[in-house]
């Protein structure tokens, strides 16, 4: 009787442990879906308590892990987010939505080498997703290898053809390389896809406006703003392209609104120093003018109007 007893209490405990198991199983993943829930309602810090929940019970739960460094992301938290989707391709190597978000991560963080390598291992992962052949091509654009970005980029566009966004990326590569006529052949073909994407407008503007066809460039960027009002780069353009059409002030007042939406963006300081030449303000054209010639001496106009603000 007493063998037969201990028998049944082992059992018993093998049964408990079992469904303890289950029940914590349950219960992180029902932390990961409150957590996905919080942020659904705009809500990243209340998502990331859950997904810590759930990480006390599974400190290796990669999924956890990724949707935290989201959260982070959410918050513009960019080491976090980095450090928590290094954790999760930790314990899960072939994670490939982790490695391609923490490639991006590391182009925004100006870490082109690591994304280099997270690019890679996305190929060598799947080389029949576009994803792993757009984030190649990203790198590539940063490390200013023109010519491996284009056949990255129409790697992606081969595997999905339907991605305007790819052909747009295309196109950016040729305006650098000054292939304007390249680029508004790649532009059309992505109008044919998508006439609604608002980036493909915006280049288009650039273009004009490099070709010295100012009234074109604002109708394109206009049309950009139409279908996207949050980006700052668009108001710098159209301010831009006010100040070569004669009304300076309503320029300035663009390219003013753009830096409050976005402080970092050189180009923005280029165009102010270029409204002070205009305005033959010697003084405060020099204030931007010289800082950006130093920081950024291949920017295009900086050094033109550099010399025409020393001239004055």
């Amino acid at each position: 009787m007493k063998i037969r007893s201990i028998k049944t209490f082992f059992l018993v405990a093998l049964l408990v442990i079992a469904f303890s198991c289950d029940s914590d199983e349950s219960k992180k993943g029902r932390f990961l879906l409150k957590g996905n829930e919080k942020m659904e309602e705009n809500d990243p810090k209340g998502a990331m308590e859950f997904y810590s929940e759930a990480l006390e019970m599974d400190s290796t739960y990669a999924d956890a892990y990724y949707n935290k460094a989201l959260a982070h992301l959410r918050l513009n938290q960019l080491s976090e987010s980095i450090q928590d989707l290094s954790l999760a391709i930790k314990y899960k190597p072939d994670y490939y939505d982790a490695l391609f978000q923490r490639g991006l991560n590391y182009l925004d963080n100006g870490e082109f080498y690591n994304a280099r390598e997270d690019a890679q291992k996305l190929v060598h992962l799947d080389n029949q997703n576009w994803k792993s052949y757009f984030l190649k091509g990203l790198v590539e654009e940063k490390l200013t290898n023109f010519p491996e970005a284009i056949a990255a980029f129409k790697q992606a566009s081969g595997l999905d053809p339907e991605n305007s966004d790819l052909l747009v990326n295309q196109a950016t590569i040729l305006y650098y390389l000054k292939d304007y006529e390249g680029a508004k052949m790649v532009l059309t073909q992505a109008m044919e896809i998508n006439p609604l994407e608002p980036n493909l407008h915006n280049l288009r503007s650039m273009i004009y406006f490099d070709e010295q066809n100012y009234s074109e460039a604002l109708n394109s960027v206009e049309k950009a703003i139409s279908l996207d009002k949050s980006q700052a780069y668009f108001y710098n353009n159209k301010g831009l392209y006010l100040l070569f059409l004669d009304q300076e002030e309503e320029g300035l007042a663009l390219i003013n609104q753009s830096i409050k939406m976005d402080a970092n963006n050189p180009f923005a300081l280029r165009n102010k120093g270029i409204y002070y030449v205009m305005q033959g303000d010697k003084t405060s054209a020099l204030q931007y003018l010289v800082e950006l010639n130093r920081n950024y001496p291949e920017m295009d106009l900086v050094k033109e109007y550099l010399q025409k603000a020393q001239a004055l």
